[in-house]
């Protein structure tokens, strides 16, 4: 526990019983929370570098020498598509790392912007989230303003 908060180094293990959901009635963001997340965002993370690896060998499997030029714009089309699902897993996987950082420094499940608990319906959502609700909808707001 760091400035009254826990913190799970990478080498702690904490058991949690089968079928563990964290609950309200638990202090926020303890030992047993921050391994429920740890292992939601390990399995996340395991899952799209596994689909990543698909994605390379679809590509790398596919035979070059199409007929037709519809069928090598379709073929075009398709690959496009998922290098951009495979860009938008990198990315995701940069966030699930940041996510899995912050728990083991103890500032995972609070705001960024505020220091406010995040919930966690919130994470159970959306585990790599960095702002609680309220700052969430001023930085959207924000974005909205600026025309992004």
């Amino acid at each position: 526990m760091q400035d009254g908060r826990y913190a799970l180094p990478t080498n702690a293990v904490v058991n949690l019983p089968n079928g563990y959901k964290p609950s309200a009635k638990e202090e926020y963001m303890n030992p047993r929370h921050l391994e429920y997340f740890r292992r939601k965002l390990q399995r996340w993370r395991e899952d799209l570098v596994e689909e990543s690896k698909q994605t390379i060998e679809n590509l790398r499997d596919e035979v070059r020498d199409v007929g037709d030029e519809a069928e090598r714009a379709t073929r075009e089309t398709e690959n496009s598509l998922e290098l951009r699902t495979r860009d938008r897993y990198r990315k995701l996987i940069s966030k699930i790392d940041k996510a899995l950082k912050r728990i083991e420094e103890g500032r995972y499940g609070f705001c960024e912007e505020t220091d406010e608990d995040i919930g966690l319906d919130r994470l159970d959502a959306r585990p790599i989230a960095t702002l609680c609700l309220d700052a969430q909808e001023r930085w959207e707001h924000r974005q909205k303003q600026m025309g992004d």
